[in-house]
């Protein structure tokens, strides 16, 4: 149910109650007669998302993980290591980690930081600079073919409350969650091996 709906109830109700509440009403009567509640679909959409995405960027050489450093990358060019590990809160160990394996894939590349000898900046490469707009092609397509069914009001109604629940959980705002886990766990999508 939509709030102009809910208003829509609320006035023939004529019980004067506010939309919200209505509308809250109407979901714990609709929540009650479901077998499945919200915690299942969230999981189940986002395990989706995180494959679908995953496969969707192999051909590119990456995973998501990878496209969310080269993004942020791409608007903070010439951090240091320890400035991008605080910036998208993780550990500086993760942090070497992804470059390390941005590195070995030429998508990024250390340079001694101009004013801290004892430092490196990071620098996208040329091959990052021509993967980014295809990488950030698919992303796009992936997120429309996802949210096919819902018009666009509804798209930035769900944008709104994904927003407002990453920041309850908080979930730093632009940063993939792929970027919290092990670098290790980050091999290459086309290994074989086992890197953990």
């Amino acid at each position: 149910m939509t709030y102009v709906e809910a208003d829509r109830v609320a006035d023939d109700r004529g019980h004067g109650q506010p939309a919200v509440e209505c509308l809250a009403y109407d979901l714990a009567a609709d929540a009650a007669g479901r077998t499945e509640d919200g915690h299942l679909q969230l999981s189940q959409l986002g395990l989706h998302v995180a494959q679908t995405f995953t496969a969707r960027l192999a051909p590119l050489g990456i995973a998501p993980n990878h496209f969310g450093l080269l993004m942020h990358l791409e608007r903070s060019e010439g951090n240091t290591q320890q400035q991008l590990a605080d910036a998208l809160g993780i550990h500086r160990k993760v942090m070497v980690g992804l470059l390390d394996d941005l590195e070995q894939r030429d998508l990024v590349e250390r340079r001694r930081h101009p004013s801290d000898r004892r430092a490196h900046a990071i620098h996208l490469t040329d091959a990052a600079r021509e993967l980014l707009p295809r990488a950030r092609r698919v992303a796009d397509q992936h997120e429309g073919e996802i949210l096919t069914p819902l018009d666009a009001s509804e798209r930035a109604r769900l944008i709104t409350v994904l927003q407002r629940l990453a920041e309850h959980t908080g979930s730093p705002a632009g940063v993939h969650p792929g970027l919290h886990q092990s670098a290790a766990r980050s091999r290459h999508p086309g290994d074989s091996s086992d890197a953990r």
